[in-house]
């Protein structure tokens, strides 16, 4: 190999080394500033009181966690369920045919999700809704449903319910706390 291709190689190894080197501490300074504006993330819901008024549409911050900082505060099966996104066993769980009057909310924030009036017996095993009380208060992906606040995984969506939506929300009975009407 003649001495200037030699050079040339040299010349451009050191540059590209140059730029991994400076990408490295590029992608760590933005990894940053992601993961800050994601804390700082503001979402909006509506609030419902134990007995199911709204108290209106709020501006709030988006629970954001860690990982390891999800896994210390939930149980197993709970984090497996909301954060995971495997769903749980049907016909198990408290929840799936409670019949008290009350508010769904969510396990891993509390934000409300469904009231009990829209709650019917699908034959499924899990809780299942025909409407959220809130669209505000939920994500929907696909055939999949989320928290908006927390963005826990909190069970699909089929288009066979009853209702004037249609729809059937089936929740994962761990991903949620009821609370009786006041």
């Amino acid at each position: 190999m003649k001495k200037n291709q030699t050079q040339e190689r040299r010349t451009i190894l050191k540059f590209a080394a140059g730029v991994v080197l400076g990408i490295v501490p590029l992608t760590r300074a933005l990894a940053d500033v992601l993961s800050e504006l994601s804390s700082n993330a503001m979402v909006t819901i509506e609030a419902f009181s134990a007995d199911g008024k709204s108290s209106g549409v709020q501006r709030l911050p988006k629970v954001v966690k860690t990982d390891a900082e999800w896994r210390a505060a939930l149980p197993a099966d709970v984090y497996a369920v909301t954060r995971a996104g495997e769903p749980d066993h049907p016909y198990t769980g408290s929840l799936w045919n409670a019949r008290k009057a009350g508010i769904y909310r969510c396990i891993c924030c509390e934000a409300a999700l469904f009231d009990s009036d829209s709650k019917f017996e699908s034959g499924t095993g899990w809780p299942s809704f025909w409407q959220p009380i809130s669209a505000l208060n939920i994500n929907r992906t696909g055939g999949t449903f989320s928290c908006s606040r927390c963005d826990a995984h909190l069970g699909i969506v089929v288009a066979d319910g009853p209702g004037p939506s249609g729809l059937r929300f089936s929740a994962c009975t761990l991903a949620l706390k009821f609370e009786a009407r006041a």
